[in-house]
């Protein structure tokens, strides 16, 4: 799809919310790590969809029912495009990227892991992407090993390449991290894995915001991203696997829609995707998404990545200047995340300081608490930027930051 050259003023104006204020101040929204606004044409396809199109999908031979299955169906494909992949029966819809790697557990537990066998993730993973992978080994006498993270928030690969073996049977890892921004090298991960005969599943929940991922390229087995984060409606996320392994993996869940014949005798399941889409889906979530994929696919994505990173280094030069300031994460390579500690202040009360100044960051363990008991601390305080954040949240987040540790002395 074509696109015009990065323009901020028009991206900013497609986002309504931005516009608000709080407490008499302007929002400066730095949350997007936990979830992204939603732009205009986002919000008016879920209502057009509702006002106009609102109906079950697949089982209806009526106009609605027909005009929603096609919207629906139509987006699968534009989720394909979107992250580089041609057959789009190979997109699962989810609630959301949590669903969709509790989809691929079930399924390795079902079909896959046998006692002693070995399931790889790393320290830096969202508890997303390791409480599936503990319920998988208790139920199957597996073993989680898990990859350590250096201080300065970066994978140690050496220490991956020693415990990558031929019991490992999944490498299950994050592309990004939410807490620290670390951008991990996994296409040199997914062809040592493979090298092994090991399926990765790419975490892609931070990297489908930030920059434009090819998983034909990666070549990954698993990819899972969600569509809240992709400025796209909350509850609804993807799952993309290979054919292969999909057509082994057993269904997740069972029920309407996704079978072609029951009986009480037996039932017999459709391919994919349809045998892990049971029941009625999101359908205006999924449309959402349609949207937000068209959205993204219509600006400059490269330019926005060079404008996030841009923000990432004035905040970080900024933000080093105050007195008492601690980045937990530094890595060479990392999106626009940024998470600090200050003194002894607790960093929910730095969060409620800064909404006080109309300055939205998240406070917290962020999902990751093995991670940051790594670090030695129980939580941080997180600013994570979008392509539609400019110099002037920059700013409002700096000088609220000075303001509070004024405040507290």
């Amino acid at each position: 799809m074509s696109h015009q050259p990065f323009d901020f003023a028009q991206v900013r104006a497609d986002f309504p919310i931005l516009a608000t204020e709080v407490r008499g101040k302007p929002l400066t929204y730095l949350d997007n790590a936990a979830t992204g606004q939603k732009p205009q044409v986002v919000i008016d396809a879920i209502e057009r969809y509702y006002a106009a199109e609102n109906s079950n999908i697949h089982r209806g031979v009526h106009y609605l029912s027909e005009r929603a299955t096609d919207a629906y169906e139509a987006a699968r494909a534009k989720v394909a495009g979107f992250i580089g992949i041609e057959d789009s029966d190979e997109i699962i819809f989810t609630r959301g990227t949590t669903e969709s790697i509790n989809l691929v557990a079930h399924g390795f537990v079902e079909t896959i892991l046998l006692e002693g066998d070995e399931i790889l993730i790393s320290h830096m993973e969202h508890h997303a992407n390791i409480v599936p992978w503990q319920i998988a080994a208790e139920k199957t006498g597996a073993i989680l090993k898990v990859v350590p993270v250096g201080d300065d928030g970066v994978l140690d690969i050496d220490a991956f390449d020693q415990m990558l073996s031929g019991k490992t049977k999944l490498v299950a890892i994050t592309h990004i991290s939410n807490a620290l921004g670390t951008i991990n090298p996994v296409e040199s991960i997914i062809e040592k894995a493979h090298a092994q005969g090991v399926p990765v599943l790419i975490d892609g929940a931070q990297s489908t915001p930030h920059m434009e991922v090819d998983v034909a390229a990666l070549g990954c087995d698993f990819f899972v991203f969600s569509g809240h984060k992709v400025f796209g409606p909350t509850g609804i996320g993807v799952l993309w696997g290979k054919r292969e392994w999909l057509e082994r993996l057993p269904p997740y869940q069972s029920g309407g829609d996704m079978i072609e014949k029951v009986d009480f005798e037996g039932t017999t399941y459709k391919g994919i995707p349809g045998k892990f889409e049971a029941g009625t889906p999101h359908i205006a979530g999924v449309i959402g998404l349609a949207a937000a994929v068209d959205y993204l696919q219509s600006i400059d994505r490269v330019g926005a990545l060079q404008h996030e990173t841009a923000l990432l280094k004035a905040a970080t030069e900024k933000l080093s200047a105050i007195d008492g300031m601690r980045f937990i994460g530094t890595a060479a390579r990392k999106a626009s995340v940024i998470s600090f500690l200050i003194n002894d202040i607790h960093p929910h009360d730095i969060g409620t300081f800064l909404d006080a100044d109309g300055v939205a960051i998240r406070a917290g363990h962020h999902c990751t608490q093995p991670l940051l008991k790594r670090f030695g601390v129980p939580a941080t305080a997180r600013a994570s930027f979008a392509f539609y954040n400019d110099f002037d949240d920059v700013d409002r987040l700096v000088n609220a930051v000075q303001k509070m540790q004024r405040f507290f002395g």
